[in-house]
């Protein structure tokens, strides 16, 4: 990719239509001493995604029955009181 000029506006806001990928939305920046800012593409996910991806043995028992419907258990709705 050649360098693009950007220019801020009057609110020092920053359009970066003319660079970067339409899949990423989202970016974390980093300022670096010289002014230099870094901008890295992120995710955006809720605290129980996060508990759910910091325990492997659960992530790969969801793998194993997303690829092995078989192995599904179906459990019955609760029944209605009244």
């Amino acid at each position: 990719m050649s360098d693009v000029l950007i220019e801020l506006d009057d609110r020092r806001r920053v359009s970066l239509g003319k660079v970067g990928r339409p899949e990423h939305r989202r970016y974390l920046v980093h300022e670096e001493a010289d002014g230099t800012l870094v901008l890295h593409p992120a995710v955006v996910m809720t605290e129980a995604e996060a508990r759910l991806m910091s325990n492997p043995e659960l992530v790969e028992q969801v793998e194993k029955t997303i690829t092995d419907p078989a192995s599904r258990v179906r459990r019955g709705r609760p029944t209605r009181k009244g």
